[in-house]
């Protein structure tokens, strides 16, 4: 039997969920976006309502889902906050040009820092052929055309018919 007396903690242990911790968002990115956001007001018509979730727990949970690449539904089982409400407060953000000031405000660190070169930029694309082929009113090809209803052989030769008494 263990003869020492067990002694309290003098504080509560601060929950560690291994998966989510590392997605946490740091202090100094914090300060960054917390001026960024929309003041909330209240619209409940009796000036009640449910408690809102604080902002750095909505903040915490749209950056896992960004950082992960995870589904909005994949909140629930993580302590962060519910899908719903990160969802709805992302949207309000996206809305409110949150992330694109963001954006820029991180643009201008680091030209501080190291200096953009704004001489010399790079645009990244893609060019694909169009889902639906285009205008209909395009010239048309240089191909042997074929009639409604007939079909081009495989070895694009003319459709002789089988002659054997010949």
């Amino acid at each position: 039997m263990n003869t020492q007396a067990t002694r309290k903690r003098e504080r509560e242990q601060t929950p560690n969920n291994r998966t989510t911790t590392g997605f946490r968002l740091s202090d100094e990115l914090w300060a960054l976006l917390q001026p960024l956001l929309p003041v909330h007001v209240n619209t409940h018509r009796f000036g009640g309502g449910r408690p809102r979730v604080p902002e750095r727990d909505c903040a915490d949970a749209i950056f896992y889902v960004l950082r992960t690449g995870c589904q909005w539904q994949a909140l629930d089982q993580t302590e962060l906050c519910a899908h719903s409400t990160a969802h709805d407060r992302f949207q309000e953000w996206v809305q409110a040009g949150v992330f694109l000031k963001l954006w820029q405000a991180g643009l201008e660190q680091f030209e501080d820092l190291r200096g953009i070169d704004w001489d010399w930029l790079s645009m990244d694309g893609a060019m694909t052929k169009a889902p639906l082929g285009g205008e209909k009113n395009r010239p048309q090809s240089d191909r042997p055309g074929q009639e409604r209803g007939e079909t081009q052989l495989a070895h694009g030769g003319a459709w002789r018919p089988n002659r054997r008494g010949d």
